[in-house]
């Protein structure tokens, strides 16, 4: 009996020390998603801004120095490229250049500072404004509870350009309907879309509406793009040249990267981006500025009074 009731007892404490470690477990478990949803909390009240285009290195190209400004002040920035970029290339091509161009991606992604590089796995030269690819784009602007989307205007040389920014278009109005794409939440806001710039003049010119000046960061840019190797000293410099790399690129790391920024960057400014300058800054303060990138604001989606815009990049509140 006593042997007995000696076992009960001790199998009765054992039950109680299962309970006390499972209800601490339980308290840190709660205590981890309170302060985790804290956080998200905090998080989310950034400035998030995201842009899509259609192969790794567009937005670089287009907008590496506000991505890099806007990161600095702490915005929230992601890209997004709809194709794996497998098809820009004279000699690698199919997986192993995707790899290598998502590769360089992210490492571009580290210079400029901002948040995410997604590089989705589409195909390079193939993307079409279909119903499967628009439901990848509303996710992405959902999942990031954009502010703001960046994206190509829908007339380019390149198919995938022009399909990117019609996706983008398309997408536009549905990231708030909540019944399409239904298993990512949809935006209680229609984002403010901008176009990126380009110099086609057929149908419309572009029109410079909001003009970034990027000299302080314009060397973070050059960073960015010199980690895109495969595209900036190998097919670029192939592509419409006879079948051969232009000779001009260097083969030293540092020439080459002063080559190309002078190649990108050794371009004069426009009058019409110029003349947006002075719309955003001082007159003194937009004539200082030698390098710049422009955004033309779309006729759907949220439609930003200056206040707003000034809000969204904060680098324009500094005169």
């Amino acid at each position: 009996m006593g042997n007995w009731f000696k076992i009960l007892v001790i199998n009765s404490l054992k039950k109680i020390l299962k309970m006390k470690k499972v209800l601490i477990a339980l308290v840190v478990f709660v205590f981890a998603f309170n302060l985790n949803s804290s956080a998200q909390t905090k998080e989310d009240k950034r400035i998030r801004v995201v842009a899509v285009f259609a192969h790794p290195d567009d937005a670089d190209s287009k907008m590496g120095g506000t991505a890099a400004l806007l990161a600095k002040m702490g915005v929230a920035v992601k890209f997004v490229a709809l194709t794996n970029g497998d098809a820009g290339h004279y000699a690698e091509g199919g997986g192993v250049l995707g790899q290598r161009r998502r590769e360089e991606a992210q490492r571009a992604a580290k210079k400029y500072g901002i948040d995410e590089y997604v590089v989705l796995n589409n195909h390079d030269g193939e993307l079409l404004p279909d119903l499967n690819v628009r439901m990848q784009v509303i996710r992405e602007i959902r999942k990031w509870n954009a502010d703001v989307v960046l994206g190509l205007r829908p007339n380019d040389y390149h198919p995938d350009h022009r399909n990117a920014g019609k996706l983008v278009e398309d997408a536009s109005y549905m990231v708030a309907v909540p019944n399409v794409a239904a298993d990512v939440p949809a935006l209680k806001k229609n984002p403010v879309f901008l176009y990126m710039q380009d110099n086609f003049k057929k149908p419309n010119p572009f029109s410079h509406d909001i003009v970034i000046g990027i000299d302080e960061v314009l060397d973070q840019k050059v960073d960015g793009l010199n980690e895109h190797t495969s595209q900036m000293y190998e097919w670029l410099p192939w592509i419409g040249n006879g079948g051969e790399i232009d000779p001009k690129v260097p083969k030293d790391p540092a020439e080459r990267k002063a080559w190309l920024k002078s190649r990108w960057m050794g371009r004069n400014m426009s009058p019409a981006q110029r003349a947006g300058l002075s719309k955003w800054y001082s007159a003194e303060k937009a004539a200082s500025f030698k390098y710049a990138e422009s955004f033309e604001i779309t006729e759907y989606g949220a439609q930003p009074t200056e206040a707003d815009i000034r809000r969204l990049f904060p680098m324009l509140n500094n005169k």
